[in-house]
């Protein structure tokens, strides 16, 4: 049965003018977004990362390698330059994305994200994200999601017959390559050929494109944008608002241990340079790799007074794949991590555990912990 709440969007909502973000949308006290939030400069360890992927695809270039490396063990996610990507066809989409959110609500509602039998919720198309329960509190966004491979697999009825479209097929191809280059680095930083983790994924991978809208809130201090949470991908490529920041990255070194307790210190992923893609590590990574490589916990933060946009492209392993570590990254100084699970028995469980704002990696008890291990090893 599908909740009441689901067709509510948010941007008809935030057009009301309301003084305040309906009840729905507000978060408990402790978990609101706090003022102190780490802004990273550019002359400390924060520094925020950049990789060079023309440089990256040198095999000599081993200072590039170097900050590949760096960007992966601290951060997780990293601007990159140098990929290719034309900045008209990055500037046209993202003017696209902002036309399509601004057509009245019958034009986008013809790509709703309902199934045709039953008006149940699905993942693709237009609408907010999945609405469970009363309890569930709701992010300030509304989203487009569409399936872009295999293109099999595409449903014509959530793609809109409008720009949006068309750039997303001339723009697709461009996010892939530069999804390849990460990843051949990264199998580059530990030492292997550069076709480790492609050959893991496979050549009919999943792609799927997120286009999403954060309208104004009239209290953005109440709200997330997006929740936290990590990526369903084994890497993500992100086109960011040309001028709205928003995103912010939960990094480990900056937890703090305050009265016996570990306290959250996020940090602000800045504005990017015009022509930078930003790059993010996904939860499948972090298996395959045997968490040599981390998928980062990351939200979205809101504006008073601006919208945001952003397209984020998510590249998952061939569903018929079993997930697990690679044999090569496993031995008794480093066991399994992570226990063995299939592809698409990994992506259909995110829908569940990013409802419940939980990370699928704990939703699905994939992880292995010290105790599991313990016995496993016979200790």
């Amino acid at each position: 049965m599908v909740h009441q709440d689901q067709g509510q969007l948010v941007q008809e909502v935030a057009a009301g003018g309301l003084p305040a973000p309906p009840s729905r949308y507000v978060l408990r006290e402790e978990a609101r977004p706090k003022g102190d939030v780490i802004a990273p400069a550019p002359d400390d360890d924060l520094s925020f990362p950049t990789v060079d992927l023309q440089r990256l695809s040198d095999p000599d270039d081993v200072e590039e390698l170097a900050k590949l490396r760096s960007a992966l063990e601290s951060w997780g996610l990293f601007a990159v330059t140098g990929h290719g990507v034309p900045e008209s066809l990055m500037d046209g989409i993202l003017d696209a994305t902002r036309e399509f959110f601004h057509l009245p609500a019958e034009e986008k509602l013809k790509h709703a994200n309902r199934t045709e039998e039953t008006g149940e919720f699905q993942p693709e198309g237009y609408g907010v994200d999945r609405v469970d329960t009363d309890e569930q509190v709701l992010d300030w966004c509304d989203r487009l999601y569409l399936t872009v491979e295999p293109e099999s697999e595409r449903q014509p009825r959530f793609w809109p017959p409008s720009s949006v479209s068309t750039l997303l097929h001339a723009y697709a191809p461009c996010s892939a390559r530069v999804a390849r280059l990460v990843l051949r680095g990264m199998a580059r930083v530990l030492g292997f050929r550069e076709e480790f983790f492609l050959g893991r994924v496979g050549e009919n991978g999943g792609t799927y494109a997120r286009f999403t809208y954060y309208p104004p809130c009239p209290r953005p201090d109440l709200v997330y944008g997006l929740k936290p949470h990590t990526d369903n991908s084994v890497v993500t490529v992100l086109l960011l608002d040309r001028d709205v920041a928003g995103l912010q990255v939960l990094l480990k070194k900056e937890e703090e241990e305050e009265e016996g307790k570990k306290r959250q210190r996020w940090v602000d992923v800045p504005v990017l340079r015009r022509g930078e893609l930003l790059v993010v590590v996904g939860d499948e990574m972090e298996i395959m790799s045997n968490a040599a490589f981390r998928a980062p916990t990351h939200r979205v933060v809101t504006s008073g007074d601006r919208e945001r946009m952003s397209l984020v492209m998510f590249y998952q392993p061939e569903p018929h794949r079993e997930l697990k570590p690679a044999e090569e990254l496993v031995d008794e100084t480093r066991p399994a991590m992570y226990r063995e699970i299939k592809a698409k028995t990994f992506g259909d469980g995110f829908w569940d555990a990013f409802a419940l704002g939980e990370r699928t990696l704990d939703f699905l008890k994939v992880k292995i912990d010290k105790q599991d291990d313990e016995v496993a090893r016979g200790a």
